[in-house]
């Protein structure tokens, strides 16, 4: 029997991350269905889940789409994402309009891919830069990359901000 470990084939996000000299570590979770979408499940024993991050899809009045990225639990002010991006207003990117906006399902939205193909505007939230390194997802359900949140904000040219709800 090969004790050959098998290799999970790079995602694009991770193809990305090396093609820019990005340092970063790959990681599978487990997911369950949830209705029609697949969930993120993970074992809190071994992870720290405030340094697993969420990448959500807003429209806002003036810039189009743009996107947030906070903590899995924690959820977005939209108020505080709208000032910090120029905006009077944000809305979540519908569900039946998240693919074709981002290119990726609900679950496997990813700064790193988003910005790659569109360039919207992207905010992180500030707590990344005390986490230091935050998962966020590698652009397929269940996969992530664990990155430096300053080398995956200069990537994808990101800016800091407040973001969650307090």
């Amino acid at each position: 029997m090969s004790k050959k470990k098998k290799r999970l084939k790079k995602t694009q996000v991770e193809q990305i991350l090396d093609k820019n000299g990005v340092k970063y570590e790959s990681a599978v979770f487990p997911t369950h269905q949830d209705g029609d979408v697949r969930t993120l499940t993970v074992d809190h024993g071994s992870l720290e889940e405030h340094t697993i991050y969420k990448t959500l899809v807003l429209s806002g009045n003036k810039t189009g789409p743009l996107v947030g990225v906070v903590p899995i639990d924690t959820r977005l002010n939209e108020k505080m994402l709208a000032k910090v991006s120029g905006n009077k207003k944000v809305e979540m990117v519908p569900l039946k309009k998240l693919l074709a906006t981002t290119g990726y399902v609900h679950g496997a939205n990813t700064p790193v891919g988003i910005y790659e193909k569109y360039h919207y505007p992207i905010f992180i939230d500030n707590d990344a830069k005390v986490s230091r390194q935050i998962y966020v997802s590698a652009g397929q359900i269940g996969r992530s990359v664990k990155v430096d949140a300053e080398d995956l904000a200069k990537l994808v040219h990101a800016e800091f901000a407040d973001l969650q709800q307090h």
